[in-house]
């Protein structure tokens, strides 16, 4: 199951050095987690705190863990929108 998963990162009260910190942290278990399958892909947005990201899953339940606990900034994340896509050829 493909999904389109637009988040913003919430620093809360988090300085911007450690901020940074996370998300390094965060960037460096993007290349397993693409080698697992379940990222297809993962877009910085310019000038802002949002990240864009197709994720294959194999259920709801499975993308709510990985956005819920599965990564470090879990509780920095503020999800605004979550889609189920599909590729186009299949359409």
């Amino acid at each position: 199951m493909l999904f389109f998963v637009k988040v913003r990162v919430d620093p809360k009260n988090m300085s911007l050095d450690d901020l940074w910190a996370i998300w390094e942290k965060e960037a460096e278990g993007v290349p397993g987690a693409k080698k697992a399958g379940k990222v297809v892909s993962i877009y910085k947005v310019v000038g802002q705190r949002r990240v864009i990201i197709i994720f294959d899953v194999e259920s709801h339940d499975e993308l709510d863990r990985i956005l819920m606990a599965g990564v470090p900034m879990a509780h920095y994340l503020e999800i605004e929108e979550i889609l189920p896509v599909r590729t186009y050829e299949n359409f």
